[in-house]
C-alpha cells in the first residue's frame, strides 16, 4: 500500500516537473523559472525521503541531472531577483549595473535553455519514470 502511494506521488511530481521544464523553456520568464525550481525541489525531496522504494543507481543519476538544471536555473533566478531589487531601489534599467545584470541573465538563460533542450530531446521524464518503476 505504501509503495503504491509513493509511486503515484512520484509519478505526479515527475509529470509536474516535465510540465514546468517545458513551460520554462517556452516562457523564459521569472515566474516560470521559479516554478521550475520548486518542481525540482519537490521531486528531489520525494526521491530522498522515499529512497527505499526506488533503485539506488537510478536515483543518483536523476538527482545529479536535476542538480545541474537547478544550478543553471538558479543563475537565472538570482539575476531576476537582483534586477527586481535594483528596480525597487530606483536604479534605471539603462544604468551600467542593470545592463550588465541583464546581459549576465541572458547568458545564464541561454545555458539553461540548452540543458532544457537536451531534456526535451531525450524525453527524460518518460525514461526516468520507467527506471523508477512509475
Amino acid at each position: 500500500m505504501m509503495q503504491e502511494y509513493v509511486r503515484k506521488r512520484a509519478a505526479t511530481l515527475l509529470r509536474r516537473l516535465a510540465f514546468r521544464l517545458n513551460r520554462a523553456a517556452k516562457l523564459r520568464d521569472a515566474d516560470s523559472i521559479h516554478d521550475l525550481r520548486v518542481a525540482i525541489r519537490r521531486f528531489e525531496q520525494c526521491l530522498r525521503i522515499f529512497h527505499a522504494f526506488f533503485p539506488k543507481s537510478h536515483q543518483k543519476k536523476i538527482r545529479r541531472r536535476l542538480r545541474k538544471i537547478m544550478d543553471l536555473s538558479g543563475g537565472v533566478r538570482n539575476r531576476d531577483i537582483a534586477l527586481d531589487l535594483l528596480r525597487k531601489a530606483g536604479v534605471p534599467d539603462t544604468s551600467a549595473i542593470s545592463v550588465t545584470m541583464l546581459q549576465d541573465r541572458k547568458q545564464a538563460q541561454q545555458a539553461l535553455l540548452r540543458e532544457l533542450d537536451r531534456w526535451g530531446r531525450r524525453d527524460l521524464s518518460k525514461k526516468w519514470g520507467a527506471r523508477l518503476g512509475l
